[in-house]
């Protein structure tokens, strides 16, 4: 009987996925692959050189640079289309030279996490390359995580000029690296300390009335933002929680399956996706701005942490950590994504809209950067952030993998 409800259940999947995201421009019903292909190539179009993404006038390493061209070279491994692998390694051959030095602004003194990220697309150009230069590179980014400054229980500084915090952003941006760096070079410390990150963040920032976690946490709280008690900020941010899935199962992609702390890793992922399947809006299958706040006046639903969410619970379904509830939340949301947020552009590119465009804790205006649930709906809202446009990617990858299982079937 129940082998039968099951197949019952993906069959329905299946029907459904078929037909994802019938919009008014679309009512064929095109794939979710055919999706990452359409923003990818709308991305390309709009930004043909991967060093000037997300809107900067000069060659940056940067982390939403990283994003992008990770999400590439994975639609790479899917597709194996030429231009989506050249995508990714162009921004590599500009920003790090042929001695191995990262260009665009990289110091290592700035220990800041947010240049980590970047580096994770060096694991497969060094690997098909064999050019040494990529391997030079990331051994200067697992150095900085050596040496970078720390709490007093571990935790990194989000960066040297935010001593003593944490932020759920960094887990993303330098730990899934750590992980594979180790996994990759057989460094095994370094597998260790992403998922002590992972631990120390998951203890430091829960949200215990809903199980989600707060943007920051202040060891020392000094920070005008941070709980005099707890150390920790006011409000569940959707990108920091989307930062903080998607580091979750992107790190477990790189721990060995005999590791002692995989179970509990595991079980993290767990719970942290339990909450914010809650924090789901039913009525759009999207995720809002602030997701302790839901409805309230100002707030809106945002297409970065809904992508990232999808992709998360997606990943984490492929790879059986969490049951067919996420999945469904996953294709719920991927179709939400579709008719509240893409496009359709009068060159036939796609745009996502409805993306916050940063936000932040602290800093050089504070007054501005309070943590409060007015400054996180004041900040600007785009189209075409690379912090969208490279989950959206990500996830119908994602999601199209589990469709091809359950069609060959």
């Amino acid at each position: 009987m129940k082998s039968t409800i099951k197949y019952s259940l993906l069959s329905l999947l299946v029907s459904h996925m078929v037909t994802f995201g019938q919009l008014k421009d679309n009512p064929q019903g095109d794939s979710p692959i055919v999706w990452s292909k359409k923003m990818a190539d709308s991305d390309q179009k709009r930004v043909p050189n991967p060093v000037f993404l997300d809107g900067v006038k000069f060659p940056k390493w940067n982390y939403t640079n990283g994003l992008v061209t990770l999400a590439n070279q994975k639609l790479y491994d899917y597709t194996k289309e030429q231009k989506y692998w050249d995508y990714s390694l162009s921004y590599a051959e500009q920003l790090i030279d042929k001695d191995g030095k990262i260009l665009g602004g990289y110091e290592l003194e700035k220990y800041s996490l947010d240049l980590i990220n970047s580096g994770k697309i060096l694991f497969e150009i060094y690997k098909k390359t064999a050019d040494e230069r990529y391997k030079t590179a990331m051994d200067v980014l697992h150095k900085q995580l050596e040496t970078h400054p720390r709490n007093y229980d571990g935790g990194y500084w989000h960066k040297k000029s935010y001593p003593w915090q944490m932020w759920l952003d960094g887990v993303y941006m330098a730990d899934p690296f750590s992980a594979e760096y180790g996994a990759v070079f057989n460094v095994l410390k370094a597998i260790d300390d992403a998922i002590l990150q992972t631990e120390l963040i998951q203890k430091h920032t829960l949200e215990p009335k809903t199980g989600l976690n707060f943007h920051g946490y202040d060891e020392k709280r000094e920070q005008f933002w941070a709980n005099k008690k707890t150390g920790q900020s006011s409000h569940v941010w959707g990108r920091a929680q989307g930062w903080y899935c998607m580091a979750l199962v992107d790190i477990l992609d790189f721990v060995p399956k005999n590791h002692p702390k995989r179970k509990e890793l595991i079980q993290i992922v767990q719970k942290v996706f339990a909450a914010v399947l809650k924090a789901q809006d039913r009525d759009s299958g999207v995720w809002w701005q602030v997701m302790d706040q839901p409805r309230k006046q100002g707030n809106y639903l945002e297409s970065t942490c809904s992508t990232m969410f999808i992709y998360s619970f997606a990943k984490a379904y492929n790879k059986g950590y969490v049951g067919f509830k996420y999945l469904n939340a996953a294709r719920n949301g991927f179709d939400g994504v579709l008719k509240q947020f893409i496009k359709q552009n009068p060159d036939g590119t796609i745009s996502i809209t409805k993306c916050c465009a940063v936000a932040g804790l602290g800093g050089k205006n504070p007054q501005d950067r309070d943590g409060s649930f007015e400054y996180y709906i004041s900040e600007p809202i785009r189209d075409d952030d690379a912090k969208a446009v490279g989950p959206f990617i990500m996830a119908g990858i994602e999601l199209q993998k589990i469709l091809d299982k359950k069609i060959k079937n």
